[in-house]
C-alpha cells in the first residue's frame, strides 16, 4: 500500500488506489483533496505507517523485554517510512547511520522514524491482539503524534509561501508595500504556527523536531528572516534617498526664487514685469544647477538610486 502511494509499482494496473482504496472515497466527508494547482501541492501524499509485528516478524522483534534490537529492525523502519524496498531504494551502508540517526525510541516496545515523505511506527514485540499495548500505540499515532506531524506540514507550507513572497519583493514597482505585507505575514506565522514544541516534553516534540530537521525548516526560516531584514534596510535606504532628493529639489527650486523675491522686496519694486523676470531668472538658475553633478545626484536620488535590481 505505501509503495503504491509512493508510485513505485511497475504497472498502473497493479496500483491498489482504486475501488475501496480510492483516496476520494476514503476521505469523503472527512477531508477535501487539494487541487493539483494549489500552492505546495504534492502529487505523492505524505504517509504515516503503523506496524505491530506478529510472531513471524523476527527481523523487527527485540530479543526479550529489554534485549538488543537486531539491525534489521531499523531497516524495516526505514522501508516503512521511505515507502520502498531494497530493490526500490537500496540504503548505502556508508550513510545508513546518518539516515537513521533521527530514529525516535519511544520505548522498548516501539520506535518511530520521520523522513521527508513519510513517517513509520514499528513495534518490537509480538502483538497479542485485542487489548494489547499496541492498541494504545495505534491511538497515539493517529492523535497526538499525528498532530505533531500536521503542525510540521503546516509550517513547511507556510515557509514555502513566505519564500515565494520573498522572491517577488522587487517584481513590483513598489517594493516597500510588498515588503510590509511580507513582514506582516512573517509576524503572523511566527506567532501562530512557528512552534518547536507541541507539549512540555515527550515524543510528540521529538517527532515535530525530526520533521523540521528533515525539511530544514529552522534553517530556511532563519534565511527568510535574514533576507527580509536585508531587503528592509535596502528599501529604507532607497526611501531615505528619495526624501533627501525631494528636499534637494526643493532647495534648488526655492533658493533662487527666494533670493529674487527678497531682492525685489528690499528694493520695494512692485513691477509685475520685474517679478516675471525674477521668476524666469530663478527657473534658469534652477535648470543650470540641475545640470551640474550635484543636481544630477539629487535627481537620481529622487528616482530611487540606480534603478531596479538586475534580474
Amino acid at each position: 500500500m505505501v509503495r503504491a502511494l509512493a508510485g513505485r509499482l511497475p504497472r498502473e494496473a497493479d496500483a491498489p488506489l482504486s475501488g475501496p482504496f480510492d483516496p476520494a472515497r476514503l476521505l469523503d466527508g472527512v477531508a477535501d483533496l487539494r487541487a493539483a494547482d494549489a500552492p505546495s501541492f504534492d502529487a505523492r501524499p505524505y504517509t504515516i505507517a503503523f506496524l505491530s509485528p506478529a510472531a513471524q516478524h523476527t527481523p523487527a522483534l527485540r530479543a526479550g523485554l529489554e534485549g538488543e534490537l537486531p539491525a534489521t529492525a531499523d531497516r524495516w523502519l526505514w522501508q516503512l517510512a521511505s515507502r520502498s524496498t531494497p530493490e526500490d531504494f537500496p540504503l548505502p551502508p556508508e550513510t545508513a547511520g546518518e539516515q537513521l540517526k533521527d530514529t525516535v525510541r519511544i520505548s522498548a516496545d516501539w520506535s518511530a522514524l520521520v523522513l521527508r515523505q513519510g513517517t513509520a511506527f514499528l513495534g518490537h514485540r509480538t502483538d497479542t491482539g485485542e487489548g494489547d499495548f499496541f492498541t494504545y500505540g495505534a491511538l497515539h499515532s493517529r492523535t497526538v503524534y499525528l498532530d505533531a506531524l500536521l503542525l510540521g506540514a503546516l509550517q513547511r507550507d507556510h515557509i514555502d509561501e513566505l519564500t515565494d513572497e520573498l522572491s517577488e519583493i522587487f517584481v513590483s514597482p513598489r517594493p516597500a508595500r510588498r515588503l510590509s505585507a511580507l513582514e506582516r505575514n512573517i509576524a503572523v506565522f511566527r506567532s501562530t504556527y512557528w512552534r518547536q514544541h507541541l507539549t512540555a516534553h515527550g515524543t510528540a516534540n521529538d517527532l515535530l523536531l525530526a520533521f523540521q530537521n528533515q525539511h530544514r525548516l529552522p534553517v530556511r526560516f532563519n534565511e527568510i528572516l535574514a533576507e527580509a531584514a536585508d531587503y528592509s534596510r535596502l528599501v529604507q535606504t532607497q526611501e531615505s534617498q528619495q526624501i533627501s532628493g525631494a528636499l534637494g529639489v526643493l532647495t534648488i527650486l526655492g533658493l533662487p526664487l527666494g533670493t529674487a523675491l527678497g531682492i525685489l522686496q528690499v528694493l520695494d519694486d512692485h513691477s509685475v514685469a520685474h517679478l516675471y523676470i525674477a521668476l524666469a531668472l530663478s527657473i534658469a538658475v534652477t535648470a543650470a544647477v540641475l545640470t551640474t553633478r550635484y543636481g544630477r545626484l539629487v535627481l537620481s536620488s529622487l528616482r530611487g538610486g540606480e534603478g531596479k535590481p538586475r534580474p
